[in-house]
């Protein structure tokens, strides 16, 4: 099969919400293995309905959505929950077990690792994100961050074809914003990045996508996007105040 190189393939994507509230008026991305890539937009534009789409919470009224060439539908969700690793927002969302060691390993251990491999994997996924000293303390005894950084594990756990990060940078302090881009940085993985931190899309996505009223209004270099300050207005994007686009740095 073609399309192997594709991450995530999103094609004419359209939802209305049982109320008849159109969200998406069709959506077309595509995300090559090994990006990194920010989906930007004000609120309201769509982009929670999106993601939700990805590893099959909602599906597809009109178009489709594949992951590394498998169509999300109801008979591939196993598959595709699998391949999608959702980071949500509140990591309290993510983390409900007694132990950090408990939730990293319910994944795996739900899809059928046991033992020695399960522990292997557990303390592989919180090595990647920092956090294996952690590994049997309560998830409630972390800090925000940590708990963020931990529910990232769980996903990481899971062996992931696409990282589909929520709004990651919310209520973290300027450190473990920080620490978070260190990890994310790191990862050798395809990253999908929800998010309304211009700053932070710039630092950690080459490329982004800005989703306006339903349906990709801009799709490009993501410092190209954000010099553009005519497009940001019309999309209710706003740099931080003072907060000025580096030049592109010299290619040697």
């Amino acid at each position: 099969m073609t399309h192997h190189h594709l991450s995530l393939e999103v094609s004419r994507l359209a939802y209305a919400y049982p109320d008849g509230t159109q969200a998406l008026y069709g959506v077309d991305l595509a995300i090559r293995r090994g990006e990194r890539v920010a989906l930007l937009g004000p609120n309201g534009a769509g982009k929670t309905t999106l993601v939700m789409h990805l590893n099959g919470i909602l599906t597809a009224g009109h178009g489709s959505v594949a992951v590394a060439g498998t169509p999300v539908r109801r008979d591939t969700l196993k598959e595709i929950r699998q391949r999608v690793g959702l980071v949500f927002q509140d990591p309290d969302d993510q983390l409900f077990m007694p132990t950090v060691r408990d939730d990293v390993a319910f994944g795996p251990a739900n899809s059928g690792l046991r033992g020695e491999e399960l522990d292997g994997v557990v303390r592989a996924a919180l090595e990647r994100v920092g956090m294996l000293e952690a590994i049997d303390r309560p998830p409630h005894h972390l800090s925000f961050g940590q708990r963020r950084r931990v529910a990232v594990a769980t996903v990481l756990a899971m062996r992931p074809e696409i990282l589909v990060l929520d709004e990651p940078s919310s209520n973290l302090d300027p450190a473990a914003r920080r620490e978070l881009a260190e990890i994310l940085r790191s990862l050798d993985v395809t990253v999908l990045m929800v998010t309304h931190d211009l700053p932070y899309a710039l630092e950690l996505c080459e490329r982004s996508l800005i989703l306006s009223d339903g349906v990709i209004a801009a799709d490009g270099p993501t410092r190209e996007l954000l010099a553009d300050a005519d497009l940001l207005a019309r999309h209710r994007l706003e740099l931080p105040y003072g907060f000025a686009i580096p030049a592109a740095a010299e290619t040697v």
